[in-house]
């Protein structure tokens, strides 16, 4: 039961936001930009947002050498060319908007290990290197020389430089949104889940089970921001949601001898070192079916997996002990470019990051915000 104040106050806005990850704030603030007194209101159901964006592995990354080379199967080279100039100007523009410390950025460079199976990507490099000469100022993409010093398994032919490629902290990232969308009056309400929208009306149902309480909000406009779980909202969406795992180490005794981020299996697995642990995520590859889900839980043979590589190939000579798990759930479809496009009269969605979220969220948030105010 509301009071006079609330529904006064509290449920009619200029625009209503539905999920709070990094392209749902992006949206929110690109929008209170371009009108400077609108109402904006952001709503998710989870204290933090839902997905990926708090959930990933803190990868500024546009694609490794044996990803790009794979993305040929399916695409032109102008395709992949303009995929990857997306991505990296994402990138550019979050580190030129709210700084390298705010993000706690990183610029270690990026690496992807080639074992036997996978080394005849590296006849690819030179062909690589000569399509992205326009859109880098020096080659992309480069082999180390000495590889030993990195202490990986003899299982471990190569490995392939990235001398663009960084790393951030995903929590510090969704600070910074939330600090600016603060500052520009964005409300944020939080453990509400949206179970119904018309894309027409602006209208918006949205409950607390916990409370058995429901909302009615609307919104002169609506941006669906909720990638992976916008099919319940927009049952027609060509997406699939893929389930990412990530494992995290106690700290590692004697150190780690590598620093940066890492890519194996044509960009399925990804490592890193943080704080003296190691990360490593990914394989959905490996049970590509069951990981097509929204549902928060680990797959025991990807996690089997995971540890395997971790003990077999990154650390053959250390016994590791985990600390963490967690899981994030990203949308994928026929296609890796993001669906930024209007789905009824008032309503218009960002979705399908391909698991480039880091990379993507506010420049397709800005695109949406474009489109917003073009309806």
């Amino acid at each position: 039961m509301l009071s006079y104040w609330e529904q006064k106050n509290f449920l009619d806005y200029d625009l209503i936001v539905v999920g709070a990850g990094f392209t749902g704030l992006s949206a929110a603030i690109h929008f209170k930009s371009l009108r400077k007194k609108a109402k904006v209101l952001v709503l998710d159901r989870g204290v933090f947002p839902t997905g990926a964006s708090t959930k990933n592995a803190g990868f500024a990354c546009f694609g490794s050498l044996s990803e790009l080379v794979d993305d040929f199967w399916t695409m032109t080279p102008d395709e992949v060319l303009q995929l990857v100039e997306r991505r990296y100007a994402g990138l550019k523009q979050i580190r030129k908007e709210f700084g390298d410390k705010a993000l706690r950025y990183q610029s270690r460079n990026g690496f992807e290990i080639l074992t036997e199976a996978s080394l005849k990507t590296l006849d690819e490099l030179p062909g690589i290197n000569r399509l992205l000469k326009k859109l880098f100022a020096k080659e992309v993409f480069s082999q180390v020389k000495n590889i030993k010093k990195l202490g990986f398994s003899d299982q471990v032919k190569a490995v392939v430089k990235n001398r663009y490629e960084g790393e951030l902290d995903p929590g510090a990232y969704l600070n910074a949104l939330w600090s600016k969308a603060s500052k520009m009056g964005i409300r944020i309400l939080s453990g509400v889940t949206v179970v119904e929208i018309d894309q027409d009306s602006g209208r918006v149902i949205a409950e607390r089970k916990e409370k058995k309480e429901i909302f009615e909000f609307k919104g002169n406009q609506l941006a669906v921001c909720t990638n992976a779980f916008t099919q319940k909202l927009w049952p027609e969406s060509p997406l699939e949601p893929g389930r990412g795992l990530i494992l995290l180490s106690k700290p590692i005794a004697g150190g780690i001898p590598w620093k940066g981020a890492f890519h194996l299996d044509k960009g399925f697995v990804y490592f890193r070192e943080v704080e003296g642990r190691l990360l490593i995520g990914g394989a959905r590859n490996k049970d590509f079916e069951k990981e097509k889900t929204t549902e928060f839980a680990t797959n025991p043979a990807i996690k089997a997996h995971l540890q395997a590589l971790a003990k077999e190939i990154i650390f053959p000579e250390k016994t590791l002990e985990w600390e963490m798990e967690w899981t994030g759930i990203m949308a994928f479809g026929p296609k890796k470019s993001p669906i930024i496009q209007a789905i009824g009269k008032k309503t218009a969605v960002a979705v399908r990051m391909g698991g480039m979220g880091v990379a993507l969220g506010w420049q397709v948030g800005k695109e949406v915000a474009e489109v917003l105010s073009d309806m």
